[in-house]
Order: C-alpha cells, then sequence, then structure tokens
C-alpha cells in the first residue's frame, strides 16, 4: 500500500521515474476474485474520467490504489523503452559525430603534408613545357608533310625545358623538386630500374627502355609538378589534352563512318601513331578525358561551355565504342558508376537505375558486333581472332615469372620470358615482372596518393556544401585515374606518357586548391556541424 505522501502528491507523482516506482500489493489485499475485478474496474473508470477531465484533478480526489500500480508499470515500461532508444539515437549521433570528426582530422592531415611555397615563376619553362608537350601528344610532324622536320626536336625542347626549370627552381624555392609523394613513388620507380638494369637479362634492352621512356616521363613529370603551379596553367595543359582527344575522336569516328577498318578489319586506328597507334591505347587516353570534360561542363556556368564539353563527352564515347577495345569498355564502365555513385550521392539508387538503362541503350545501338565483341570479355570463345586467350596466357605467365623474379628481370626485358616474344598486356604485372615487387609498391602509391587525397578535398567542399569547379574536378580527375588502372590492365603502358601526365594534373590541382584555401578563398556558409543531418 502506498503511503500517506503518495496519496497527497496524487497524479503528479507519475512524473518521475522515481516517484513512478510504487511497490506491488501483498497478496492479503487481493484474495477475493469478485472484489479484485471490481477494483480493477473502479480504477479504470476513474482513470478515463480523470483524462477526459470528467471529474476534478487527482490532487483533489483519492485515487484507487490500483490506479497507481497498473499505472505505474505501463509508465515505467514506456519510460524504459524510451530511455534505450534515446540512448542508442544519443549514442548513434554520438559515434557518427566523431567519426565524421575522425575522418575530417584525416584529410586535413592527408592535405596538409605538402609544402607549397606561393611564389610566382617557371614561365619560360612552362613555355617550354607546353611546346614540348603539343609535339609528344599531337605529333604534327605525322599529320603535315612539311613539319617532318620536328620529328626529332622533341628532345631538343626538352632540353631547353630542363635548361629552364633547373635554375628557375633553385632560385624560386632552394631546392630542385618539392617532394610529394608521388614525386618520391617516381624517384623510387626510376632508381629500381637503374638498379636492376646491370642484373638484367638484356642489360642493352634494359638500358634502351629506361632512355627511351621511364627516364623522360619522369623528368617531365617533375617539372610539371612545380611548374604548373596556377589554375590558368593548369587549364591550358588540361584543354591540350582534351584538344588531342576531341581531334583523335573525330578522326576515328570519320574513319568508322567512311569503312576505313585498319584494325583486324572491323576496328579503327587513327593516323597519328606513337602512343595512340593502337586503339587499345587510343581508347583508355579518352576513357581519362571524358570524366573530365563531364565534369568540367556540369562546373562551368556558361551555356556555351557546357555545350563544348558535353559535345566532347558524348564524342570521346563514340570514338571508344569504333575502337572495339575492351579495356577501353571496361575502363569506361567503371568510369561511369563512379560518376553516377559521386554526382547522384542524393539519389544514388535512381542515378544507377539511369546508368543501366542508358548502358543497355549504348549496347544497342554500338555499331556492328560491339555487343558480341564485349561478351567475349566473359566468353573467350566469341572472340574470332581468339586474342582473350592470348591475353589471359600472357597475365599467367606475368604472374609466374613476378613470383620467380620478386626483384624483376629489367625493365623492358619481359618479351624475352614471355609468350611469343609479346609484352605482357597488363600494366601492373608489366612492372612486377620487370622491376620486380618494389617497383610495384612504387607504381601503386604514385597512383593511390593522388586519388585518396583528391577525395579529400571533394569531401571538404561537399561538407561545406560548395559544389564549385574545384569539387566537380576533384571527382573528375579522381574517375580519370580509375579509368586508367581499370583500362591498363589490358595494356603494357605502364611506361608511357598518359598516367604521367594525369598525375601531374592531380598533384598541381592539389597545390592550387590548397594555396587557395590558405589566403582564406573558400569560406563554409555555416558550421560545418550543423551540417551532418545526423538522425
Amino acid at each position: 500500500m502506498p503511503n500517506d505522501d503518495d496519496k497527497k502528491t496524487g497524479y503528479d507523482s507519475l512524473r518521475s521515474k522515481k516517484d513512478r516506482r510504487v511497490s506491488r500489493p501483498g497478496s492479503s489485499t487481493l484474495r477475493n476474485p469478485r472484489l479484485e475485478r471490481e477494483k480493477v474496474e473502479s480504477a479504470e473508470s476513474t482513470e478515463n474520467s480523470y483524462l477526459t477531465n470528467e471529474i476534478e484533478p487527482a490532487q483533489n480526489r483519492e485515487i484507487p490504489e490500483e490506479y497507481f500500480v497498473r499505472s505505474a508499470k505501463k509508465a515505467d515500461e514506456s519510460s524504459s523503452d524510451l530511455e534505450i532508444i534515446d540512448d542508442e539515437g544519443s549514442n548513434f549521433r554520438e559515434k557518427k559525430i566523431e567519426k565524421e570528426r575522425r575522418r575530417r582530422l584525416r584529410d586535413a592531415e592527408l592535405l596538409e603534408r605538402d609544402n607549397w611555397l606561393v611564389r610566382n615563376g617557371h614561365s619560360f619553362t612552362f613555355a617550354g613545357l607546353y611546346l614540348f608537350s603539343v609535339l609528344v601528344l599531337f605529333r604534327p610532324y605525322e599529320l603535315i608533310a612539311p613539319l617532318s622536320f620536328l620529328s626529332s626536336t622533341a628532345f631538343y625542347f626538352a632540353a631547353v625545358t630542363l635548361a629552364f626549370y633547373l635554375p628557375t627552381q633553385l632560385r624560386t624555392e632552394g631546392n630542385v623538386t618539392i617532394l610529394t609523394t608521388e614525386v618520391k613513388a617516381i624517384i623510387a620507380l626510376v632508381l629500381l630500374s637503374l638498379i636492376g638494369i646491370p642484373i638484367a637479362k638484356s642489360p642493352g634492352m634494359a638500358w634502351e627502355t629506361f632512355n627511351d621512356l621511364l627516364s623522360k616521363t619522369a623528368l617531365m613529370f617533375i617539372v610539371m609538378v612545380n611548374v604548373v603551379r596556377s589554375r590558368k596553367r593548369l587549364t591550358a595543359m588540361i584543354w591540350l589534352s582534351l584538344s588531342v582527344g576531341l581531334f583523335l575522336s573525330y578522326q576515328a569516328v570519320m574513319m568508322f563512318w567512311r569503312g576505313e577498318l585498319n584494325t583486324e578489319g572491323y576496328r579503327v586506328s587513327v593516323d597519328i601513331g606513337g602512343m595512340f597507334g593502337n586503339p587499345n591505347d587510343l581508347a583508355m587516353h579518352l576513357v581519362m578525358m571524358m570524366p573530365l570534360a563531364l565534369t568540367l561542363g556540369i562546373a562551368t556556368k556558361k551555356k556555351s561551355a557546357k555545350l563544348i564539353y558535353f559535345t566532347m563527352t558524348a564524342l570521346f564515347v563514340a570514338a571508344i565504342s569504333v575502337t572495339y577495345s575492351r579495356g577501353g569498355f571496361l575502363g569506361l564502365t567503371a568510369v561511369c558508376i563512379f560518376l553516377s555513385w559521386k554526382l547522384g550521392r542524393n539519389n544514388r539508387l535512381k542515378v544507377i537505375g539511369v546508368l543501366f538503362v542508358a548502358g543497355a541503350f549504348f549496347l544497342a545501338i554500338a555499331p556492328g558486333n560491339y555487343g558480341i565483341r564485349m561478351l567475349s570479355i566473359f566468353i573467350p570463345g566469341l572472340d574470332p581472332v581468339g586474342s582473350s586467350n592470348q591475353r589471359q596466357e600472357l597475365l599467367i605467365r606475368s604472374i609466374l615469372v613476378t613470383l620467380r623474379n620478386p626483384w624483376g628481370i629489367g625493365i623492358g626485358n619481359y618479351k624475352i620470358v614471355g609468350v611469343r616474344n609479346q609484352e605482357t598486356h597488363n600494366a601492373f604485372t608489366q612492372v612486377s615482372s620487370e622491376i620486380g615487387i618494389l617497383g610495384l609498391t612504387a607504381y601503386l602509391i604514385f597512383m593511390i596518393s593522388p586519388f585518396r587525397k583528391l577525395s579529400a578535398i571533394e569531401r571538404v567542399f561537399w561538407d561545406r556544401k560548395q559544389l564549385n569547379w574545384y569539387y566537380y574536378f576533384s571527382i573528375g580527375l579522381q574517375a580519370s585515374i580509375l579509368g586508367y588502372m581499370v583500362s591498363s590492365f589490358f595494356g603494357a603502358v605502364a611506361y608511357n606518357w598518359y598516367i604521367y601526365y594525369l598525375i601531374a594534373y592531380a598533384v598541381a590541382f592539389r597545390r592550387i586548391y590548397r594555396v587557395a584555401e590558405d589566403e582564406g578563398a573558400f569560406k563554409a556558409d555555416e558550421d560545418v556541424t550543423e551540417k551532418l543531418k545526423l538522425v
């Protein structure tokens, strides 16, 4: 039985958990079933009358004991459930806030590792770099006969560029190069290649590959990282790469339209040789350029610029299809899924659904037996020339060579031990078999490090709700790196220019962002923690 104080407080005693804890009456109080039923009915009637204001409040009227007992039990049970829910919700919010806080700290630490100096310079070096890139990418001496004398001038442009670069860099920053993670990785790749030359199966072949490819790409990569230090310069370099892709795409589509299928009787190879002469390599370059064109088109506010960028995007996709490159198709698929996931983050299920519909439509309107060619990735018997089985054989062979020679057999030496004197047709096993496991590690760091830092920049602007040029272009660069990594799984292109230009763009972009951030160019509209939308 409750004491007199409990009776005096009445309904107010239910307002706190402590006061609600009422002891159950003893068995002697409820011995007669009839009396028990009558008391319960009376208590229910009193409770209902009180809640509907049909009787005076409990402070002025004595309420039966059974009402306190039953109501107290219900209140304890309901309040316990609410406390559990509230505790779980509170813990969930606290854990999510802590997780976001730690993630932001990691991102900030990741982006602050590089010690960028805010200094102008390298105007002449950039001019030399740009002209050198025109010769390497456009190869005008192959398109215009009177310019054939330029075929051997790329080396001289590189030499002049380095001649300007070294004294300017020493005067401007007091060092030969800034040591970002990417620069350290490529230096490690170069040193491992040099160390492996004397012990290579063919030192002469190793030196030739190193001198003709890796040494030049590494040197010009270091130049780009230090010279492309403004948004204007970065835009000029990107437009050069996009222009090359636009020209190649237009040429490929027109050749297919005219029926000039000069590879295997149904594929297109463009007139520009060098790094774009192979249909698979051409498709890989276009896979890398497509995300940049698309995200720049989304980021710009000018309608004319949007039209240009989106036209580029469509032309790139069309040109990829006429190459019939399976590696290009897989790279394009990976890029489209990634872009859909990132750009459609507010409505991902619908975006993914639209993507699948668009993919089915693309395969339906693709030229000739394009769909059958892509199905041969999974059903090798559909490949009329049997190249799918050959690639699989080469991949297995390159993995075995890597396992048997963890220090590598020498850069460019895989042909000696390969199947029918062929390359690995896989950039990753090309590095692992020729430069070794350490070389593969450096190669992976070279690509993964900028990808992670671009992701950090993207999250910074997403948290601030500032979907600007920096936000969209960081996503585009991530997609381009992913596209290369997927497409290069089917091509021996580890020492060619493709990825080195792209990673240089990523490092330059990070530098431009960091300088602008330190100067206070970006200001969040409100406190970041208020934007988490925690539930």
